[in-house]
C-alpha cells in the first residue's frame, strides 16, 4: 500500500489513476511515499524521510525545492504540455483583447448612465477613443517554442499573422510541431526588434529574470504590446509602465495583478487563469499520476525536472532495483561488483545522467537482500535506493 499526501485540490480524474486498492490517498496522511501537489508552497515545509516522489499537476516548479529533493535522491515530476492547449487559448484572447483594446472599452461601457438613448449617444462619441488594429500581417514574437509556445506560434501563423521565435533549448520533437513557416531566431534581441506582439513560454529562472527591461524596451519596435501568461518576473513590470505613460508600449495583458498593474490603463491583468480550465487542470492530474504511479511501482522516470528520463519495461519474474546518485565515474561498476557477490545476475541495466545526477535501472534474477541495498546506499554518491517489489 503506497500513501500518497495531496497538498492541493487535485482533479479526480488524476487521482482515480490510483488504485484504492494500492493506494491511500489523504490530504493528512502520516509517513507518505509521495506528495501531489498544484500551487502549495513545499519551501518552508519540512520533507518525510519517507518521501520517494513529488508530482506537480502543472508545469512550473517554483513551488518546489528541488534542489534539496535532489539531494535525497526523489524525483520532482512535472505535466509539462497538458495544460498548453489552455494556455495558447488564453493568450490569443489576450492579443485580442490588447489590440483592440477590450478591457478598456469594457470599463468605458460599463461606466454609462442614464436611459437608452442617451448611453447611445454617448458610446458613438466615445468609441473612437478604443480604435484598434488587425492582427493579420503583424509580427509576433516568441520566446519559448515548448509545448505552449509552439500552440501559441502555430495558432497566430493561423491568424494571418507572421511569427518569429526564440528557444535554445528546443527538442527534435518540439521543432517537428512547429509549423515550418514560424522563423527562427539566434536570440532574444531579434524576436523583440522584429515583434509588434510578444509572448514568453519560459520558465522564472535567473536567466530569463526582467526578460523584458527599461535598455531592451528602448530598442523594440514603437506600439508593441506585451503578453505575460508565464511567471511573474519575466518582465520588469516597472519598465513596463513607464514605457506604457511614455507611448512607446501600446498593451500590457498579464496573469499576474499588482498594486502598480491593476488600474494601470491599457493595462490587463488576469487572475493567474493560464491553466484554469476543467480540462487542463484533468490532463495535469492523469498526466502527473500516471507518471508517480509508474515511478512507484516500476521505478521509471517520466518528466522529471530534475532526473533523466529512464522508462524500461519490467519482465514478468525478474525482481527490479532502482538508485539515485551522483553522476562520477565508475558509480555503476561499484554497483555491478555488489551484486555479483550476491550472487545476483543482471538481466537488464539502464543508466543515464542529467547534468549533476544519475538514475540506474536494474532487472536482477533473484529477490534483493535488505543487505545489498544496504551496501549500495553505502556508496559514497548515492542518494537513494530501491528494491521494487
Amino acid at each position: 500500500m503506497y500513501k500518497i499526501l495531496t497538498l492541493n485540490n487535485i482533479a479526480v480524474a488524476g487521482l482515480d489513476r490510483l488504485p484504492r486498492q494500492q493506494y491511500e490517498v489523504a490530504s493528512e496522511i502520516q509517513h507518505p511515499d509521495a506528495i501531489l501537489l498544484r500551487s502549495f508552497k513545499m519551501h518552508e515545509m519540512a520533507i518525510p524521510s519517507t518521501l520517494k516522489a513529488v508530482g506537480r499537476a502543472g508545469a512550473g516548479v517554483n513551488n518546489i525545492p528541488v534542489a534539496a529533493m535532489s539531494e535525497r535522491g526523489i524525483p520532482v515530476f512535472n505535466a509539462p504540455g497538458a495544460n498548453a492547449n489552455a494556455v495558447k487559448e488564453l493568450v490569443i484572447a489576450a492579443m485580442l483583447m490588447g489590440c483592440r483594446q477590450l478591457g478598456a472599452a469594457w470599463e468605458f461601457a460599463r461606466g454609462l448612465s442614464g436611459d437608452d438613448a442617451t448611453i447611445s449617444r454617448a458610446v458613438e462619441a466615445g468609441k473612437k477613443q478604443f480604435r484598434g488594429f488587425e492582427l493579420p500581417g503583424r509580427t509576433l514574437g516568441v520566446i519559448g517554442l515548448g509545448a505552449i509556445g509552439g500552440r501559441v506560434a502555430n495558432a497566430a501563423l493561423a491568424l494571418g499573422m507572421k511569427v518569429i521565435g526564440f528557444d535554445p533549448g528546443i527538442t527534435v520533437e518540439g521543432a517537428w510541431q512547429l509549423d515550418a513557416a514560424v522563423r527562427q531566431a539566434s536570440s532574444v534581441d531579434e524576436v523583440l526588434a522584429a515583434a509588434d506582439f510578444v509572448t514568453f513560454h519560459v520558465p522564472l529562472i535567473d536567466a530569463t529574470r526582467n526578460l523584458i527591461n527599461t535598455e531592451r524596451l528602448a530598442r523594440m519596435r514603437d506600439n508593441v504590446t506585451i503578453l505575460n501568461f508565464a511567471r511573474n518576473g519575466i518582465v520588469d513590470d516597472e519598465a513596463v509602465v513607464a514605457a506604457l505613460r511614455s507611448g512607446k508600449v501600446a498593451a500590457y495583458v498579464c496573469d499576474f495583478p499588482s498594486n502598480l498593474l491593476k488600474d494601470e490603463p491599457r493595462v490587463i491583468t488576469l487572475p493567474h487563469l493560464g491553466a484554469s480550465t476543467a480540462e487542463a487542470e484533468d490532463n495535469c492530474a492523469v498526466m502527473v499520476a500516471d507518471q508517480v504511479r509508474d515511478y512507484l511501482e516500476n521505478g521509471n522516470i517520466r518528466n522529471a525536472v530534475n532526473f533523466p528520463e529512464v522508462v524500461t519495461p519490467r519482465p514478468a519474474g525478474t525482481h527490479r532495483l532502482t538508485i539515485a546518485n551522483a553522476n562520477v565515474p565508475n558509480m555503476v561498476g561499484q554497483i555491478s561488483s555488489l551484486l555479483a557477490q550476491a550472487d545476483l545476475n543482471i538481466l537488464d541495466m539502464v543508466n543515464r545522467s542529467k547534468g549533476e545526477l544519475a538514475y540506474s535501472v536494474v532487472d536482477v534474477d533473484k529477490a534483493i537482500p535488505d543487505s545489498v541495498t544496504a551496501a549500495i546506499a553505502a556508496i559514497s554518491g548515492v542518494l537513494a535506493v530501491r528494491a521494487i517489489p
